[in-house]
């Protein structure tokens, strides 16, 4: 049988609206992650939080120990609930983010936060090749627009490709009110 848990990765201060690095539609990834959360605390599901500080304090952002860098209150943690501290994009590198999942007896993923483009993409890819089934809910991800070449891309555009590169072959990317009535039917 499945054993399933929730990875919130880096919904921090710092992310929302006046924070030092705000992304377009943290708020509203936040209300998704924040029902997955409630759901799998009703249903008794492993939830693990990430939380993400730079190693020093000139960082543009999540400073060690600062404001940005808490856990944003729509999604903190409660007492049992394991927050692994990371200081690389990819939330399993220099962590005991592993060891966490296999203390817990876990064999799938669900994956949500920020930002697209870096941490969630990061953490999916390291989690399918580690062998865990990775499913990532869409909505409640954010990120921000990005620029190359001379090119604007918009967040809305960088966060679909992202998707639905991870979607071609690291994981099944579904939207949270899908995943919701999914877990709420076993």
């Amino acid at each position: 049988m499945t054993k399933l848990a929730l990875i919130i990765v880096d919904l921090q201060n710092d992310y929302f609206q006046g924070g030092k690095w705000e992304l377009e539609g943290t708020e509203a990834a936040a209300i998704k992650a924040r029902a997955l959360l409630m759901c799998f605390r009703e249903n008794g599901l492993s939830v693990v939080h990430v939380r993400h500080e730079f190693p020093t304090t000139d960082a543009p952002f999540f400073v060690p120990n600062s404001d940005g860098a808490k856990v944003h209150s729509s999604v903190h943690e409660i007492d049992g609930e394991p927050v692994v501290l990371k200081h690389q994009i990819n939330s399993f590198r220099d962590t005991n983010l592993k060891m966490v999942l296999d203390d817990l007896a876990v064999d799938s993923v669900l994956i949500c936060g920020a930002m697209s483009h870096m941490c969630i993409d990061a953490v999916t890819r390291a989690a399918n090749d580690f062998g865990y089934k990775c499913t990532i809910a869409h909505d409640a991800c954010a990120t921000l627009a990005l620029e190359f070449n001379g090119i604007t891309v918009p967040a809305s555009q960088v966060h679909a490709a992202f998707m639905a590169a991870l979607g071609f072959a690291y994981a099944r990317v579904a939207s949270t009110d899908e995943l919701l009535a999914e877990i709420n039917q076993q």
